[in-house]
């Protein structure tokens, strides 16, 4: 594990992040919190196998404007149930949407990857409660640690010979900044597909026999089943956040060109047994030269991301990781 500031998601002043880290049980969760007066926001769903809560309300049609924090989680759909713990966390600090005599609600959009695989025996019988959560937002900050942390404790990447022969996930963050505008992005790495580097080559995937990788397209074009032909234990979760001033319909072009940076890295990407989801929220404090340039900072700071995620990640029980060393 490490950690990294300013060159990270929380680039971008007013947000911060926390993790909750459960390395025994190989699970966690990562918050995004906004500043108090919320962040517009906007998504892409880019895998099929996702599981969310309150996405609807980063539709541009939506009623909603802006949200409070993004919460990122293991357990599966079961993690879901932790964003009540940032909820909480956010109520209790007056952080909401105003809702009249009721008081407030808090928005917290809410994205889960599946981090079974490293459980002890293999069983869905562990993931983050509420109040693993509301300690991840009293921990945050602007320094972002990355690697095995957070929501990235168990996650693994290369899962097309089975996920024992994967290599560890994690977490990774970094930024990119053009003139007054900032773009950082913070990656939680739980891929079916292979990491390549900057070159194209594999930097972390699907072990062979002999240790070496493997081409999972490759793989999956003669027809290779996925890890045994289970469906839904993989998902990339990323948010981009941004100073810069863009309207939720501009957002979401920023949420899909941050997807097709991540597909630039991870082969394949979202995929029909991925959940990926692309988050992107805007602080609104500077203008940008043209629409593009948002754009064009995601696709320099989301690679460096995934590059991080694997390379700052430790091994966890017999899944090996870049970090160890040796």
């Amino acid at each position: 594990m490490t950690s990294s500031a300013p060159s990270s998601l929380a680039a971008v002043q007013g947000i911060t992040v926390g993790h909750w880290t459960d390395l025994q049980r190989a699970t966690g969760c990562s918050v995004v919190l906004g500043p108090e007066g919320g962040m517009r926001a906007a998504c892409a769903v880019r895998g099929r196998a996702t599981g969310t809560r309150e996405i609807d309300a980063l539709n541009p049609r939506h009623l909603v404007d802006r949200i409070d924090a993004i919460l990122l989680t293991g357990g599966s759909a079961y993690g879901l149930g932790a964003a009540d713990g940032v909820m909480r966390w956010l109520k209790e600090r007056g952080r909401g949407l105003p809702v009249g005599p009721a008081g407030i609600v808090p928005i917290v959009p809410t994205a889960v990857i599946f981090d079974f695989d490293l459980a002890p025996g293999g069983k869905a019988d562990r993931w983050p409660t509420a109040d693993d959560a509301y300690r991840a937002c009293t921990v945050a900050s602007a320094d972002v640690a990355e690697g095995s942390v957070g929501a990235g404790t168990g996650a693994t990447v290369g899962k097309a010979l089975g996920p024992r022969a994967a290599t560890k996930g994690g977490v990774g963050s970094w930024a990119a900044s053009g003139g007054d505008i900032v773009v950082g992005a913070l990656v939680v790495l739980n891929a079916v597909g292979n990491i390549l580097d900057g070159s194209g080559a594999i930097l972390a995937g699907a072990r062979g026999a002999d240790g070496t990788y493997v081409d999972a397209l490759a793989h999956f074009a003669r027809g290779g089943a996925p890890f045994g032909a289970v469906a839904g234990r993989n998902t990339t979760l990323a948010v981009v956040a941004t100073n810069a001033t863009l309207d939720r319909t501009t957002l979401e072009s920023l949420a899909q060109a941050a997807g097709d940076a991540l597909a630039r890295r991870i082969v394949p990407y979202g995929t029909l047994f991925d959940g990926d989801v692309v988050f992107a929220v805007s602080t609104a404090a500077a203008t940008p030269a043209t629409p593009l340039q948002a754009e064009a900072l995601a696709g320099l700071a989301v690679p460096i991301a995934v590059e991080r995620a694997v390379r700052l990640a430790r091994g966890l029980g017999d899944i090996p990781g870049l970090a160890d060393g040796g």
